[in-house]
């Protein structure tokens, strides 16, 4: 009867899973580079109060009224005026495409208006898309604009409500005046759902033909690398139609979603998408060995286009190296092309700078899954 517990066959198991893992390198990488990665990601790059927003400065009179409210909103933290002698027209596609969070207008009669102890009114156009970017700098907007102006009359604020007195500060908030959370999440919803499935299900293409023994008959087929990849990636783009259906009803009928722009730009904007997506997953089966292991490189891929594309928080509040690394990731380009033609209406040449992103995240997976493929094939 052998004893019924040894050390020496524990230890004689032990080492044989130790040796296992060690031949498994992508899941050891991942047991590592996971709790790394969202160490750092959480503890570094995620912020749910942006500041240094990007704002653009309309005023055809710089006084020094008008010097000093711009300085004292700099000075909150919230606000960076990178355009500080814009023209009306160029605010408004400067808000439209993105480049910019605020619009600041300062009428040509505000320095008069001060003088003559009239009210004297400050526009302030926020982008309300994602309304978490635009709360906290609002919030600060009235007091610290008043309190700038009271100072550069000469005159100490008594209290926040007299400052408020001495100047009208009209909020607009663009594209979402209500606030409402679901508009800008339902949009981003879309690429987050075609993102998870298509590269899940396409990452498994090849690794499923390996894993069943079938490779070997695939490989004897008259076919090319191209004709092969083709044939695993296209069918996935019918199910990623059928995915984008079914959210865009849901986010019209269930959300009240606004579609204010052309369904023909928002369908060829997806369907570029989708295509990264599909050949970011056939890429990645040819690197992986076995399922389980494209299911981890998609995990390890997955984590951080969610949390730095600015689907969760906002892209504008993470730290210049984290939204470098964002800008790499097709989701963030998705977002921004989504959102800018369902809520702002945005016509083809307000989204071709993330078009343009998404076409090149196309050109370079197809390169380097055809030429993944040619080595494995060696």
């Amino acid at each position: 009867m052998r004893d019924l517990f040894s050390i020496r066959r524990l230890a004689s198991l032990w080492k044989k899973e130790i040796i296992q893992m060690r031949r498994d390198r992508i899941t050891f990488a991942m047991m590592l580079g996971v709790p790394l990665m969202q160490l750092v990601l959480f503890g570094f790059a995620i912020n749910s109060d942006p500041k240094g927003l990007p704002a653009a400065l309309v005023a055809p009179t710089q006084d020094r009224y008008t010097r000093a409210i711009v300085t004292a909103l700099e000075l909150t933290g919230y606000y960076r005026f990178d355009h500080v002698t814009a023209s009306a027209q160029e605010a408004e596609d400067l808000i439209e495409n993105g480049t910019v969070s605020f619009v600041v207008t300062i009428p040509s009669d505000f320095g008069r208006r001060v003088d003559r102890g009239d009210q004297p009114e400050l526009l302030i156009e926020a982008d309300a898309t994602d309304p978490a970017v635009a709360s906290g700098a609002i919030s600060t907007l009235g007091t610290v604009a008043s309190q700038a102006l009271l100072h550069e009359k000469g005159i100490a604020a008594q209290a926040a409500e007299e400052a408020r007195e001495q100047l009208q500060v009209i909020v607009h908030r663009r594209y979402n005046p209500e606030g409402i959370t679901q508009y800008n999440i339902v949009p981003g919803l879309l690429g987050v759902i075609l993102q998870m499935t298509m590269v899940m299900m396409t990452s498994m293409a090849l690794t499923r033909e390996t894993e069943r023994g079938t490779m070997e008959n695939l490989l004897a087929m008259p076919a090319t690398a191209l004709e092969i990849m083709l044939g695993k990636v296209l069918p996935y783009l019918v199910v990623g139609g059928v995915q984008v259906a079914v959210v865009l009803i849901a986010a019209r009928l269930l959300f009240h979603v606004p579609f204010v722009g052309d369904l023909w730009l928002l369908l060829l904007g997806v369907l570029i998408f989708v295509l990264a997506l599909v050949l970011m997953g056939y890429t990645i089966s040819t690197i992986a060995r076995t399922q389980m292991q494209a299911m981890q490189l998609t995990f390890f891929y997955f984590l951080p286009s969610i949390l730095l594309s600015g689907f969760m928080f906002p892209f504008r509040g993470m730290p210049v190296w984290a939204q470098a690394l964002g800008e790499i990731l097709p989701l963030t380009h998705f977002l921004r092309m989504i959102r800018a033609v369902m809520l702002k209406g945005s016509d083809l040449s307000g989204v071709r700078q993330p078009m343009a992103a998404l076409t090149l995240f196309v050109i370079v997976f197809a390169v380097i899954a055809l030429m993944r493929f040619r080595r494995t094939l060696d």
